[in-house]
């Protein structure tokens, strides 16, 4: 009788499958969901965190590389950039990135030289910026601007309110607000501020 129990799966009943219902087929049923759950978490927090960089990088920051040299030597051909959006109110100073809406092609990079209300007075023998009667220390610029051989440009203007007047660091390489086919620049027109470069690691670093 005990050599019958014992055949018969040493004393546990069987399933309504027939089958025995053994502990370790239990367990591994429960491996099973455990392993199950893991994945639905994992798949679940992957896309959570996908989520969040796509809304990041649209409405938050931005990576967007330099084409040009109009930044020299503050920005280069190719770097990379990380730009900042959100909330943001251009001042002074500030280096930015402006929509193709502004200049026809693609987005372009330059600095912030008035805002709406200054007034610019632009010296081309001497290449010094006057902004509201104060000439500015551009310790940025690559090299002292020499009077533009070509185009018409901007000597005295009071920026609108909204607007923006920019200049690219590079002075002898740049179009940029001196010329009146460009000229002052919507507010709407700027994507945010430049906060750093992150790429080549040699230029990386703070703006």
């Amino acid at each position: 009788m005990e050599k019958q129990l014992g055949q018969q799966g040493e004393g546990f009943p069987p399933t309504p499958d027939g089958r025995r219902n053994e502990p370790g087929r239990r367990v591994a049923g429960a491996e099973a969901r455990s392993t199950g759950r893991e994945m639905y978490q994992n798949v679940r927090t992957l896309v959570t965190v996908l989520a969040v960089l796509i809304l990041l990088f649209t409405f938050v920051m931005r990576i967007i590389v330099v084409s040009g040299p109009s930044m020299e030597n503050t920005l280069h051909n190719g770097d990379a950039m990380l730009v900042w959006s959100l909330g943001y109110t251009p001042q002074q100073g500030d280096v930015v990135v402006l929509t193709k809406r502004s200049y026809q092609e693609d987005s372009i990079v330059k600095r912030v030289i008035a805002t709406g209300g200054q007034r610019v007075d632009i010296d081309y023998e001497t290449g010094t910026v006057y902004v509201d009667g104060i000439p500015l220390e551009e310790d940025y610029i690559k090299e002292p601007m020499q009077v533009p051989s070509y185009g018409e440009q901007v000597n005295h203007v009071i920026v609108p309110e909204g607007c923006l007047f920019v200049m690219g660091d590079n002075r002898n390489q740049s179009a940029d607000s001196r010329y009146l086919e460009i000229g002052i620049v919507d507010e709407r027109c700027v994507i945010g501020r430049v906060v750093m470069v992150i790429y080549p690691f040699s230029n990386f670093g703070l703006l």
